[in-house]
């Protein structure tokens, strides 16, 4: 009993009064064997060198002292605090780095960019949804349809002469010309039609119309150029034109010339292709050759020209009236009379509903 009592008590603080058994505390290992003590021992270290996790505590064997154990809990403690400290201040250390790199490659991305690259990038597309630049942009393109119909058109014209003496031959006429139409530097071959004779003669075309076709043209690439000039302006500088008061007023001045001179080429064009029809016609071709009045020969018309684009080039010419025309009201509204005209007006409706 006195045994089994001791070996209970001993995880307990030792009593305080003299008990039976401190003759046996004292002389136990005269009492017990010493195999089951190593036993216990073994078992004990066993238990101590298994592996437990990091966040349980480890526990301590009832052989060690109080002492011990506040000394290794208070050794433990600053270790398991410096491990987040040591990895908190090393994360900026290594963050640093990582931001210069993202900075500096950032740099290079800019300073590898072309200016055409800069350019576009800082352009606005959205005003291009407005009157004014939806407008230019109608206008650049029909500026280039109507240059490009008139300064690419060609055609052909021709006749047929049949000589009525030896050696009786038939000829075929064919003159081709286009723009700038000069047509008195449009060469074309006529026959005798002598007897026994093949010599021809050159003879050219009727005509100088180069002066409305080569105006209409310099105007419609004068015009894209500047519709391309005032699309950049105002997509990419477009505070710019609305706090400068010099800028809206010159481009409404432009725009008032280019309606202007569009009215003037579309219809010296139209009026100069009308002419051109005329002195291309094969009837035409057929009066100015002096074979054709003789009885020695028989002319018949032979190909008709189509006239087709250089009519389509006149209809983009007006077009592009109507489009400057219309433009002139919204550059307006972009000067400093317009604004002058709006105050006068506000200035009058708050003066009438005052006197009522």
């Amino acid at each position: 009993m006195c045994a089994r009592r001791h070996v209970t008590r001993s995880l307990s603080p030792p009593p305080t009064r003299a008990s039976t058994c401190e003759f046996d505390r004292t002389f136990d290992g005269a009492f017990f064997p010493a195999a089951p003590r190593r036993r216990e021992q073994q078992q004990q270290q066993q238990a101590l060198l298994q592996p437990r996790p990091s966040s349980a505590p480890v526990p301590l064997a009832w052989t060690t002292p109080p002492s011990a154990r506040r000394r290794s809990k208070e050794a433990a403690l600053p270790a398991a605090t410096a491990v987040p400290t040591t990895t908190s201040s090393s994360s900026p250390r290594m963050s640093e780095p990582r931001a210069q790199r993202g900075a500096a490659a950032a740099a290079a991305d800019k300073e590898s960019q072309s200016p055409v690259a800069q350019l576009l990038l800082g352009l606005r597309w959205g005003r291009l949804e407005e009157p004014l630049g939806f407008i230019k942009v109608l206008e650049w393109l029909f500026a280039i349809f109507a240059f490009g119909a008139c300064g690419s058109f060609s055609a052909e014209t021709g006749a047929t002469v049949k000589c009525t003496q030896n050696p009786k031959e038939t000829t075929a006429i064919t003159v081709q010309f286009g723009y700038p139409f000069r047509l008195y530097k449009v060469p074309f071959e006529m026959p005798d039609c002598l007897e026994d004779s093949t010599a021809k003669r050159t003879l050219h075309l009727l005509g100088d119309f180069s002066a409305p076709a080569e105006f209409f043209v310099t105007l419609g690439v004068f015009s894209f150029l500047y519709t391309m000039a005032a699309l950049a302006v105002y997509l990419r500088f477009h505070s710019l034109y609305k706090e400068n008061k010099k800028l809206p007023f010159a481009d409404f001045c432009v725009t008032v010339s280019f309606t202007f001179f569009w009215l003037v080429a579309f219809s010296a064009w139209g009026k100069g292709l009308s002419d051109v029809k005329g002195a291309t016609r094969p009837s035409s071709l057929i009066a100015a050759m002096s074979v054709c009045q003789l009885k020695t020969a028989v002319c018949n018309a032979g190909a008709t020209p189509s006239m087709g684009l250089a009519n389509i080039s006149v209809l983009f010419g007006f077009v592009n009236f109507i489009l400057w025309a219309g433009n002139c009201w919204f550059v307006f509204k972009e000067t400093p009379w317009h604004a002058q005209t709006t105050n006068k007006e506000s200035s009058a409706e708050q003066g009438a509903v005052d006197k009522q």
